[in-house]
């Protein structure tokens, strides 16, 4: 009885420095709706369905896998620096640290870049007493110091040549999914040592909603003693960059037998003035939790 407690007063003050974190920055915290009318088009995240307002005309709804979108209709429309703490819910998770609810901060800074961006979050975690050293190796660096692979310069064949080397799978539809096998395999036992390490730039092929400029993508991922804890982006800003994105996710889907899912028109409307240029990650709060107790 006394250990929860004493959990649930750690766990109560840190959320209490994140916002005072945020607050002396003069971000505003935020609170978008949970319950959306479209799920995500997320290719390996998948939403859970409700069926609502049964009496007065049935219909679909989902819960939140992330507020990102919402929160991009606000930066879009002006709102600024912001920042949200919520739960967030996804369908067909499970194991030891995927669930199907947990909770999520995410922010977004105006005129960051991921670097400036990183920087920021090494503040908040001094902010929280983590004061160990931050690392930051670009993906390509990681690959070449733990693998010795040119992995920006790998084809798929070569990268299934090699996955087939370590006895690992090489059966896969698309080139990234080999690339995040072999980093996982890989690199991520090596970020062990890490007490705080960024990984950043990763190939185009994983951009995800991040801008590309040549080979890479300016993304990075935030790992604390080789536990993936945030994940971030040098947004996209304009309307046709989302359609095209989630165009070839949904394509994705359906070539792994996942339910079709619609695009979210609403979002792609509030963008016809673009998003401003913004970096936002999206950090999971239950790990971040478990890894400053260490």
């Amino acid at each position: 009885m006394k250990e929860m407690i004493n959990s649930l007063k750690l766990s109560a003050d840190i959320i209490k420095k994140i916002r005072q974190f945020f607050d002396g920055q003069g971000l505003c915290e935020v609170q978008t709706p949970q319950l959306l009318d479209y799920p995500t088009t997320d290719v390996y995240i998948d939403s859970i369905a409700l069926q609502v307002n049964k009496d007065i005309g049935l219909k679909s709804k989902y819960l939140h896998t992330s507020p990102e979108l919402e929160m991009k209709k606000l930066l879009a429309k002006g709102s600024g620096d912001i920042y949200q703490i919520c739960q967030v819910f996804r369908n067909n998770e499970q194991g030891a640290q995927n669930f199907n609810e947990f909770t999520m901060l995410e922010y977004y800074r105006l005129g960051f870049d991921i670097h400036r961006l990183m920087d920021d979050m090494t503040d908040l975690l001094k902010s929280l007493g983590f004061t160990r050293p931050a690392t930051r190796l670009s993906y390509a660096q990681a690959f070449s110091e733990f693998a010795d692979i040119d992995i920006l310069n790998m084809d798929f064949n070569d990268l299934k040549k090699i996955a087939k080397s370590h006895d690992l799978c090489s059966d896969f539809e698309w080139i990234e999914d080999l690339q995040i096998l072999l980093f996982t395999a890989l690199c991520e036992p090596k970020l062990e040592e890490y007490p705080l390490c960024f990984i950043y730039d990763y190939p185009k092929s994983q951009s995800a909603l991040a801008k590309v400029q040549g080979q890479v993508a300016h993304r990075f991922e935030m790992y604390m003693y080789g536990d993936e804890v945030a994940n971030g982006y040098d947004e996209l800003q304009d309307a046709q960059d989302y359609q095209k994105c989630f165009g070839l996710e949904i394509n994705k889907r359906l070539v792994l037998g996942k339910a079709p899912v619609d695009i979210d028109k609403g979002f792609l409307s509030n963008l016809q003035n673009s998003l401003p240029q913004c970096s936002g990650v999206a950090i999971g709060v239950e790990r971040l939790l478990s890894n400053l107790l260490k």
